[in-house]
């Protein structure tokens, strides 16, 4: 029902648009309707194509190094830490490939203006083409150059992370950064998290100074990118810059062995997100007389999905006084590494 009622709207507005540029016939506007329509519909499966990768990676930055050890601490420690994690960027999903029989609206043209069939175009993690997205509405060409990515191996950033144990082996944590900006792109993470030690329970495990805990934590993750710059007679589009949301939980399983001051760690993660997308840039000028990022953010809910990861991750920690130096290498489908310097008191 939803779903129908926002189709309705949108067709709605399209022939608002029509006939507010348009002084021609309504058959004539008919047929821009149906244009303007076949713009967004493949301004959706682009941006789709274009943000996922990121969006998948984003997962695992916000999975890595939640837990700085399962072991139990004295009641009210606190450790405080500063985190730079580093994203490597594989090969496979830097580009993807796009053909003209994916468009309706749009046709290739590679950087000389020619046209061609098909091209292999940057995602968000990629770096540049050079090919162009073209189109016209009412003979009114629309030429969009193709979105650049990151275009770098690794994607780095900081942010502080911090704990306070609790009674019965309850530790709570929480982890903040404010908005880091990369290369064409801004980042930012918030989260909160709850340990529980249970090797306790086992006289064997704490002599031997074997430790388990298990971690339930949330985390929100906003990852933005520049996207289309669209310019036509009518002014511009307001979609420049596209943000994906990532809302993930995850529950962690950790056991490590401890010697002297060298504690090894090793973690399964698994974890949910659900992944939301919305335009988040500068309002077009067309906005004076149409929502254009409206009816943009209402069809990007098209491409919303949640999906299921298992991460495996492996820590070294080691201590100088109350300072602790640790490092860890999350891996799965992506690999994800994480440094930090910590204070515990």
């Amino acid at each position: 029902m939803q779903t129908s009622m926002h189709n309705r709207l949108f067709q709605y507005i399209i022939i608002g648009i029509c006939l507010i540029f348009s002084g021609k016939s309504f058959s004539q506007s008919t047929q821009s309707i149906e244009q303007i329509s076949n713009f967004l519909e493949d301004a959706i499966f682009y941006s789709n194509k274009y943000i996922t990768p990121a969006t998948d990676a984003a997962v695992y930055q916000s999975s890595s190094a939640w837990m700085t050890s399962p072991k139990k601490r004295k009641l009210y420690d606190v450790t405080l830490g500063i985190h730079g994690n580093v994203f490597f960027v594989p090969n496979r999903d830097r580009t993807f490939e796009i053909k003209n029989s994916d468009f309706s609206f749009f046709t290739i043209q590679n950087s000389n203006s020619e046209p061609i069939s098909s091209a292999t175009v940057p995602t968000t993690l990629g770096g540049y083409s050079g090919n162009y997205l073209v189109g016209s509405i009412e003979g009114n060409e629309i030429k969009i150059k193709a979105p650049k990515g990151v275009d770098d191996n690794e994607v780095i950033y900081p942010y502080f992370q911090g704990s306070i144990s609790l009674w019965k082996g309850f530790e709570v944590m929480g982890k903040f950064s404010t908005k880091v900006k990369l290369k064409r792109s801004d980042y930012q993470v918030y989260g909160f998290g709850l340990k529980h030690n249970f090797s306790q329970y086992i006289k064997s495990f704490v002599k031997n100074k074997i430790n388990f805990a298990t971690m339930i934590a949330y985390s929100n993750e906003d990852v933005s990118f520049d996207f289309l710059d669209v310019q036509t007679p009518y002014g511009s589009l307001g979609i420049n810059k596209i943000t994906g949301l990532v809302d993930t939980w995850q529950f962690q399983v950790s056991g490590s062995k401890e010697w002297k001051k060298f504690e090894l760690m090793l973690s399964v993660i698994s974890n949910k997100s659900d992944f939301e997308y919305k335009l988040s840039g500068e309002r077009g000028s067309i906005e004076d007389v149409i929502p254009v990022q409206y009816i943009f953010n209402e069809k990007l809910k098209e491409i919303y999905k949640t999906k299921y990861n298992t991460i495996g991750e492996i820590s070294g920690r080691y201590q100088f006084s109350k300072i602790y130096v640790q490092s860890s290498l999350a891996f799965g489908k992506f690999v994800n590494t994480n440094l930090s310097i910590q204070y515990e008191f």
